[in-house]
């Protein structure tokens, strides 16, 4: 690197769920850019280690964009399940066209059209999105098979804190936020893939002044 010039940004893809989190928010931000009535995810740190039969139990952008067919249905109003939310019904199917998932195949007996898989548009579409977060999910699983080889050291442990569990609001500049334990943010900085500005914990700022 030269003198004086200014060092790549990228992505921090830490095996923290915090940061796993932050990744999956940033997924579905691109998402919505491109269908704008999507609400935002409430809770993308429930998604890690959740798995649904329904809805794929493997956490993928496939599956991250399954999840939004349901998001878009329940803006519109549109029942898009039965049978306690495992049957999908051909009204989650013709909004998952929409978005870019295709069921080639006809209903299962049981899940209806839910294995919807990605077509090619949307592959090329969100290709820059699908490898961030492929890589997130692997350093994530990397980082937790090592962890089971060790010794049990408890629910803080599996939440990437060297202490207590409990996490608070972190915010950027553009007024995105993940919940994050205090000490891991103190490890290292987990940087907004929207805005490129360090998240914080604003009581932190507060007590510094």
């Amino acid at each position: 690197m030269e003198p004086g010039s200014t060092p790549a940004r990228c992505h921090d893809v830490s095996t923290t769920p915090p940061v796993l989190a932050a990744e999956l928010a940033q997924a579905w931000a691109d998402i919505q850019r491109h269908h704008p009535e999507l609400p935002d995810l409430a809770a993308p740190e429930s998604l890690i280690g959740e798995s649904s039969s329904a809805c794929g139990a493997e956490l993928s952008f496939e599956r991250l964009l399954h999840e939004a067919v349901h998001g878009i249905a329940a803006a519109r109003g549109v029942r898009d399940t039965s049978r306690a939310g495992r049957y999908h019904n051909r009204r989650f199917l013709a909004i998952a066209e929409e978005m870019g998932l295709d069921h080639p195949e006809e209903p299962h007996p049981s899940s209806g059209f839910s294995l919807v898989t990605l077509t090619p548009e949307a592959k090329r579409r969100y290709r820059p999105t699908i490898e961030r977060l492929q890589r997130a999910l692997k350093a994530h699983t990397a980082a937790t098979a090592a962890d089971t080889k060790r010794s049990f050291r408890g629910p803080a442990a599996r939440h990437g804190s060297s202490g207590g569990g409990v996490r608070v609001k972190a915010v950027c500049d553009c007024g995105r936020n993940v919940r994050v334990v205090p000490s891991v943010l103190a490890q290292a900085p987990i940087v907004c893939g929207g805005c490129g500005k360090p998240f914080r914990i604003p009581e932190a700022v507060g007590a510094a002044g």
